[in-house]
């Protein structure tokens, strides 16, 4: 550990169409194997079908389900004496929208026998009115913080 220096942060670009790096950097998680123009494509697909059913901006909507599934507390494992504790720590900047993006991204691929880009548009209006499964995976990791508050000493 002796002179390292931090890593730099990588500056992303706002995406094309909307202008936004929130998008940008969720085409990039939606994003297989190097294949960005296929996930720019079932994005905007995706915000075209979002703002067809629900006749609103898509990237409000998108935004209202990412304030809806961004969690403030999680729970970390760490090892005190021979014992594993979940110890709740608090959720920081970009590791916020990370999650939210993951779990998105999980609840849309777990449903089949639809195109890429509806499950996603589905999922992403469920969580502007605060159900579907994201939600459901935010509320859980809420709840797994606020059981584990014992151990919130353990924290650095």
């Amino acid at each position: 550990m002796r002179g390292k220096s931090k890593t730099q942060k990588r500056i992303i670009k706002p995406d094309p169409k909307f202008n936004s790096t929130t998008v940008s950097k969720f085409v990039n998680y939606v994003m297989k194997d190097g294949n960005k123009s296929t996930a720019q494509a079932v994005v905007y697909n995706c915000f075209q079908y979002i703002s067809e059913k629900s006749k609103q901006d898509p990237l409000d909507v998108f935004d209202r389900a990412l304030k809806n599934i961004t969690p403030s507390m999680e729970v970390k494992s760490r090892r005190i004496g021979g014992a594993n504790y979940q110890v709740p720590i608090p959720v920081h900047g970009d590791r916020k929208n990370m999650l939210a993006f993951r779990w998105i991204l999980a609840a849309a691929r777990a449903k089949k026998g639809r195109a890429m880009y509806v499950r996603l548009a589905e999922e992403i209006m469920a969580a502007a009115e605060n159900q579907g499964d994201a939600v459901k995976k935010k509320e859980d990791v809420q709840r797994m913080a606020e059981a584990n508050r014992a151990f919130a000493h353990f924290a650095r």
